[in-house]
């Protein structure tokens, strides 16, 4: 009885951990595409006061293995580095230099990306969440 028990436990365990292999790669691959930034965590001001005339967006080249977007005035390039729904933004990233009135907003974006490290998609595949240990910092509505 019990070898059966630990052999019926041990088959479940195989089957769990073949689930979430799946499960993690094509979390990845749904990143593909442009998301358009709708919440951002910390600020005091308002987001239609940070981000008044174009909200930041970021793209998702996985086959490239890129990131890139603009932070509402500047855009910016680096590489994407993933991992499961571990994701980092601590790599240089390569920014446009252009006179932006609205800098606040930007500034905001661009330091609290490098703060994430992790993130997650609603069922759907509409919603991206940036997450920093377990508080969603930022969310974003695929375009």
């Amino acid at each position: 009885m019990k070898k059966i028990i630990l052999s019926l436990t041990i088959l479940c365990l195989a089957f769990i951990s073949c689930n979430s292999i799946k499960t993690s790669s094509a979390t990845t691959a749904s990143l593909e595409g442009t998301w358009e930034l709708n919440y951002i965590t910390g600020p005091r001001i308002a987001f239609g006061g940070l981000y008044p005339n174009k909200k930041p967006t970021i793209i998702f080249d996985v086959k490239e293995n890129r990131v890139s977007g603009d932070a509402s005035c500047n855009r910016y390039s680096g590489k994407l580095n993933v991992d499961g729904n571990k994701i980092s933004f601590k790599d240089p990233i390569a920014m446009t230099k252009m006179m932006c009135m609205d800098i606040q907003g930007e500034e905001v974006y661009m330091s609290t990306l490098q703060k994430i490290d992790s993130y997650s998609i609603s069922e759907d595949g509409k919603t991206l969440n940036f997450i920093m240990g377990d508080i969603a910092m930022m969310r974003f509505e695929k375009k």
